[in-house]
């Protein structure tokens, strides 16, 4: 068994496992659940903490450098610590599926990446507000649908007031939206620019106008390819040590 085979083997049922976590925890926190029904939710998260520990441990088992290899992969040590973290895994899975249905553009990527994650990051956060706000006293974000318009508006970074978390924990995830909105508009600003600069290309229909410096560039390597051509049959006549010899002369 290497590290390589064991991703490959483990990599589905792990997002399969992702999936009922985000629900599990959405019913469990949106139906506010008590008694049996919050014991099973619970359970089924924590079978689904347990598989991704055991993932862990195998893979830094099996790693050939396991200093290396944890240094690498703090992101899935912070998915063992952190529960919550669980359902970033299903963008790793929207962004594979993207390769095998519209190619692999690094624009495309960068688009379904930023979108994915910031659409779990935006219910998950939603969930976990609520779900450390609600019991607090004085708290203002107490129904789901406070709390995705909260999400929304932070994630954005406009931050309207009227809704805020009063708990350690409800800012500490206000913390994660407000600096993974900052990104967001770094892609999305990168990601629309690019797209309108190969929207003109394509109307334009000529490479040559794309930029100016394209077709000079390739115009002058034209010329030059040609000049080099030539060189050959005129490097006689051109050469300063070149002297034509006249054909010796016979006495009368």
């Amino acid at each position: 068994m290497t590290e390589e085979r064991w991703q490959r083997l483990t990599y589905w049922p792990l997002v399969v496992a992702s999936l009922a976590f985000i629900v599990a925890y959405s019913w469990q926190v949106i139906a506010n659940l008590q008694g049996p029904d919050y014991a099973i939710m619970r359970a089924i998260m924590a079978v689904t903490w347990l598989m991704f520990a055991i993932d862990y441990l195998v893979r830094l088992g099996l790693a050939a450098k396991k200093g290396v290899w944890f240094r690498s992969h703090l992101f899935d040590l912070a998915v063992v610590v952190l529960p919550v973290l669980k359902p970033l895994r299903l963008v790793r899975a929207i962004t594979e599926i993207q390769k095998m249905s519209k190619g692999d553009q690094l624009r495309t990527q960068a688009a379904v990446l930023a979108g994915g994650t910031v659409a779990i990051l935006i219910w998950i956060c939603s969930l976990a507000v609520l779900d450390v706000e609600r019991p607090a006293p004085g708290a203002n974000i107490l129904n789901f649908g406070d709390a995705i318009w909260w999400a929304f508006v932070t994630v954005t970074t406009v931050g309207y007031g009227d809704l805020y978390p009063i708990t350690a924990w409800g800012r500490v995830v206000a913390v994660v939206l407000m600096s993974v909105g900052i990104g967001v508009v770094g892609v999305v600003t990168a990601t629309t620019a690019s797209w309108f600069v190969e929207r003109a290309a394509t109307v334009s229909g000529n490479d040559d106008q794309e930029t100016a410096t394209r077709g000079q560039v390739r115009a002058l390597s034209r010329q030059v390819e040609a000049l080099v051509k030539a060189l050959p049959q005129d490097a006689e006549k051109t050469l300063p040590h070149h002297r034509e010899v006249e054909p010796p002369q016979t006495p009368s």
